[in-house]
């Protein structure tokens, strides 16, 4: 949904409250993200918690749910962040910043029934040209997972025994389409 308005600028749009569901800031526009609906919900809460109990106890990478991440003139929010452990931002006191200003190094996406496709990959496609290694697109309906890699063909895959790729720092993370699909039966 794009909220009519005329252009502004990122400085601008810093300074504004935040919104539930959020609102980002592309190419001079405010577009505000859809409601996260049931299928949406429980791929994002699982992926969530798959990442972080499998990796984050090494100290190797953290998950994040709809963390604001402003970077190369944009301001997204993407359904799961992941950042490796060394670009966390931190506070003064070592601890997670409130502000994030950088790229995820991987970044998933939920496709909502009211949302296009589109747009959600450029998002993607804008994290790669920056730090993310890569970026994934669930398409809960549909059944599917688009896998972009950085400087590589994108990958879609849609077999439920199918293994996803993952990014080099979360290589131990093993889910196939079927495993990530079955979240929405339990």
């Amino acid at each position: 949904m794009v909220t009519p308005s005329k252009s502004i600028t990122l400085a601008e749009f810093s300074k504004l409250p935040e919104t539930k569901p959020a609102n980002e800031y592309i190419d001079g526009q405010i577009i505000q993200k859809p409601m996260a609906q049931g299928k949406h919900s429980t791929i994002q809460g699982e992926m969530i918690c798959t990442v972080n109990l499998t990796i984050k106890p090494k100290r190797i990478a953290r998950a994040f749910p709809e963390l604001r991440c402003t970077f190369g003139g944009k301001s997204i929010v993407p359904d799961v962040s992941v950042f490796t452990w060394q670009r966390i931002p931190r506070d003064e006191n070592g601890k997670v910043a409130n502000v994030f200003q950088a790229a995820p190094d991987w970044t998933i996406e939920i496709l909502s029934p009211d949302q296009r496709q589109t747009k959600v990959t450029k998002n993607i496609l804008h994290c790669l040209n920056y730090e993310a290694q890569m970026g994934w697109l669930i398409d809960p309906e549909e059944q599917t997972v688009f896998v972009y890699i950085r400087n590589q063909q994108p990958v879609m895959l849609d077999e439920l025994e199918a293994l996803l790729p993952m990014p080099d720092f979360a290589s131990e993370l093993r889910l196939t389409v079927g495993d990530l699909f079955s979240w929405l039966l339990e």
